[in-house]
């Protein structure tokens, strides 16, 4: 009796320290911070195209940028998708673009929920989903605003509204920089 109870006992400690473990191991996978950014600079990258070729946050800087997570299979994505060709139209050539990251996604999906919603702006996949790490992103749609001084000005997690969207834009455009 006594060697199952100690049996019992053992099997508890190790289950707990291979769950700690594994609480250590995803933590770590997810990066320094536990969940999306909100705050400070905005990570640089660059994104393989769709339709070929690069861009780069870095090179958009003096520009307030709208970097959109999304994928083609998230209901959410799809609620969202005119609100951001919509703003996409209005907005470019005034200081603003717009990226799309296809997170975690097949790309000949990716590029049929492009041409259904005649998205225009650029968009590409995260390949390896590095961008998305040093965003914490954890599921779509994610977007964040992106000042033009390089810093995070808003973070949107869930579908983004209308007029959220304008209302942020309205205000770093307004907002005097350098």
């Amino acid at each position: 009796m006594w060697a199952s109870s100690r049996g019992r006992l053992l099997g508890g400690v190790l289950f707990l320290v291979v769950l700690g473990f594994l609480f250590l191991f995803g933590t770590a996978l997810r990066g320094k911070g536990a969940g999306p950014l909100t705050e400070g600079p905005a990570p640089n990258f660059t994104l393989q195209l769709f339709e070929g070729g690069t861009i780069s946050l870095e090179e958009l800087r003096d520009e307030i940028v709208v970097i959109n997570f999304w994928a083609a299979w998230c209901v959410y994505c799809r609620e969202e998708a005119p609100i951001l060709e919509r703003s996409w139209q209005a907005y470019k050539g005034k200081g603003v673009t717009f990226i799309g990251v296809n997170w975690m996604d097949v790309e000949s999906e990716a590029q049929k929920y492009l041409l259904e919603f005649a998205i225009t702006y650029p968009n590409g996949p995260d390949l390896g989903g590095k961008i998305g790490r040093a965003y914490g992103v954890q599921g779509v749609p994610e977007t964040y605003i992106v000042d033009q001084e390089g810093n995070l000005a808003h973070t949107q997690i869930g579908p983004l509204d209308e007029a959220t969207l304008v209302g942020v834009l309205e205000s770093l455009l307004d907002q005097p920089h350098q």
